[in-house]
């Protein structure tokens, strides 16, 4: 692909990936309550998520997805579950703490979180379905755009989420017990928030 072509892919990615959505929210509040280590964790399980859906894309699924009709309506639905699920699980335990006195770890781990959290929104899947072909050459190698693009994408994303774990993870140390309990509670609000919006949005 030519590099005004791919300079204007890198800057759609860059103004993309500072829209913050779910899987930002879950980053910080991770970041804020167990520290930078457990948004990190957050981050490598939303890449692996996001480079299946770029995968998915690559071969050209993504059209056959789009005509699933009401099984993909029940990803979407079990994806808003989810992250419903997630939010109430946060504000309830945003008092509770481990033997040693540290918060409780969720079940599963936070690599596991992010990446159910990053699938679980199909919307994201049409959305590489429609976002990438917009910058694909049609006389260049096909597949090696996807994966250039797939890799600049997921770069930024990493990036971007990173930040926000760092920034994250050491303001919770500077939180008393009680302003980390009301941010816990506020960032399973969002995930709660998420999940509705989620569930009541159309897939195409």
């Amino acid at each position: 692909m030519s590099f005004e072509l791919y300079a204007a892919y890198v800057v759609a990615c860059i103004v993309i990936v500072l829209i913050p959505g779910p899987t930002v929210t879950l980053i910080i509040a991770s970041s804020i309550r167990h520290g930078t280590r457990a948004g990190l964790a957050n981050v490598a399980g939303t890449q692996l998520g996001v480079a299946v859906m770029i995968a998915i894309v690559g071969i050209g699924l993504n059209q056959m997805i789009e005509t699933m009709g009401h099984w993909f309506e029940w990803v979407r639905l079990l994806g808003a579950a989810y992250l419903i699920w997630l939010g109430i699980q946060m504000f309830r335990s945003s008092g509770r703490l481990e033997a040693d006195g540290s918060p409780k770890r969720p079940r599963g781990g936070f690599f596991l979180q992010g990446f159910l959290v990053a699938i679980s929104n199909p919307k994201t899947l049409i959305f590489f379905g429609a976002f990438i072909p917009q910058f694909i050459d049609p006389t260049a190698n096909y597949a090696q755009q996807i994966v250039i693009m797939g890799i600049t994408a997921m770069v930024f994303a990493a990036l971007s989420d990173s930040t926000y774990a760092v920034a994250a993870g050491r303001a919770g140390r500077f939180l008393s017990a009680r302003r980390l309990k009301l941010m816990t509670r506020i960032s399973g609000t969002f995930l709660v928030g998420g999940g509705v919006w989620l569930a009541f949005s159309r897939a195409k």
